[in-house]
């Protein structure tokens, strides 16, 4: 039996863009953080070239390097790559989600809302009411008389400081 009865056509405009996606794939590497590639399971000569990519300063030297990283990322299986860069992604979004409801939750703290204050505590028993209505209380000063915002950082920072010891707030 013929072995290349079975294998799939690929035309060569298909290759050059298989060959280009794993190219791109390799660019949002070199734009990762050093920590965020440590925690990708790549395999060696990937991680070194990545590495080095991250050094190079001329255009044409990057350019041929990242040529290199897509060649390389044909060699493995890129899904395992493309998935723990979605996660990395995913996960930048939920702290940037998280991040702004605590913004609004201090926003409407300071506006008056002070419901959210029992919410708070029935949720978060360790947060004291007498020091989180102080800060909210500096706050609202602070706005009134147009000062810089030192007492809304504290009170971001103390919501944030609740917010790590319970999960659901």
């Amino acid at each position: 039996m013929n072995p290349f009865l079975f294998m799939e056509y690929k035309s060569k405009t298909k290759k050059k863009k298989e060959a280009l996606s794993l190219q791109v794939l390799g660019n949002r590497l070199v734009e990762l953080p050093e920590e965020q590639i440590n925690d990708i399971d790549l395999p060696v000569e990937i991680y070194d070239a990545v590495k080095f990519a991250k050094t190079i300063k001329q255009r044409g030297a990057l350019r041929r390097q990242m040529q290199h990283i897509g060649t390389l990322m044909r060699k493995i299986d890129p899904a395992s790559v493309q998935e723990a860069l979605l996660n990395i992604e995913q996960g930048n979004y939920k702290k940037a989600a998280e991040f702004k409801a605590m913004e609004k939750l201090r926003d409407e703290l300071i506006a008056g809302k002070n419901m959210l204050i029992d919410k708070i505590l029935k949720k978060c028993p360790d947060a004291g009411r007498q020091q989180l209505t102080q800060f909210i209380r500096n706050a609202r000063k602070e706005k009134e008389n147009n000062k810089p915002p030192k007492a809304f950082r504290t009170l971001f920072s103390y919501l944030i400081k609740i917010k790590a010891g319970r999960s659901d707030l």
